[in-house]
Formats: C-alpha cells, structure tokens, sequence
C-alpha cells in the first residue's frame, strides 16, 4: 500500500460541491483517503483577474502505481467539467488534482514528475499540507512541510474557508 498526497483545487463553477464530489470519486476510485485538510480559499497563483480557488490537500492510501493514479485523477478532473488547454498553463478551472507525493518516491516521466516540482513555491500548498503532514519530508530538498512553510516566500492570501 501507497500513501499518495494530493492537492485539490477549482475556481469555477460550484467549488465546494466540486471539491466534495472530487474527493468522493478519489476515495472510489483511487484508494481511501485517510487524511483530508480544512479547505481554504485562496487567490489565483501566477495570473491576475481570476476567481479565487478553494484548495485542500488528501492523503490517500492507494494500490495503484503513480502513473495509474494519475489517469484516474485526470479523468475526475474531466468528469467535473476540467477542458485542458495545452497552451494555456493557469487557465481558471472546475477541478485541478495534482500528486504531490507518492510516498517516498521520485518521477521524473514525460507525464508526471513527483514530487510536485512547485509545490515548495506555493502557499495554497503548502498551508494545507501543513495541517495533515507537517513532518512529511520532501524528498529532493530535504525539508519538512513545516519548514517549506514556514520559509515560502509566497505571499498568495491562504484563507480558512467558512
């Protein structure tokens, strides 16, 4: 059995049903989720003039390899009405599901890198990932949650939503 750490996160639409329903297939469809985070609202990352999203972070367990995984949660995200725009990296979005980590491995594929190769850069990241593991070690930079986050240079609003 796998522990994979998950990012969730939508700005469009019904975002809190979204984020119900997506965490609900992953827990069908991919493997129980063991913890799950509070949700935050957070304000769009890299681009101006968004909607703000709603983000949490699940840990689920899970017997699938990480390349499996990933077709599963891509096709949630499509399910809850996410269209990819290959050319368009930060377009606004219904669900976005991203692997953070998978265990203690390291992916380095044309499809899928673990660990999220950004997720150190971003405090609607981290801020969730922070309340369920945050003595989880990144296993490139060597550092806990705590620390990442306490060191993000980040200042993205990460609010408790509701």
């Amino acid at each position: 059995m796998n522990v994979a750490y998950l990012c969730l996160g939508g700005n469009i639409g019904d975002r809190e049903a979204s984020m119900s329903l997506a965490i609900t297939k992953i827990n069908l469809l991919a493997g129980p989720v063991i913890l799950t985070s509070p949700v935050y609202e957070t304000e769009a990352w890299g681009v101006t003039g968004q909607q703000a999203y709603l983000n949490c972070c699940l840990a689920i367990e899970t017997l699938l390899p990480a390349q499996e995984l990933i077709i599963i949660l891509l096709e949630i995200e499509k399910e809850l009405g996410r269209s990819r725009n290959a050319w368009q990296t930060y377009e606004p979005r219904t669900m976005d599901i991203d692997i953070l980590f998978y265990g203690t491995e390291i992916i380095h594929s044309e499809y899928l890198v673990v660990p999220h190769p950004r997720l150190h850069l971003r405090r609607f990241v981290l801020t969730p990932l922070n309340t369920i593991a945050p003595d989880l070690l990144h296993p490139v930079l060597n550092q806990t949650i705590s620390v990442l986050l306490a060191e993000c240079k980040d200042n993205s609003s990460v609010t408790l939503f509701k």
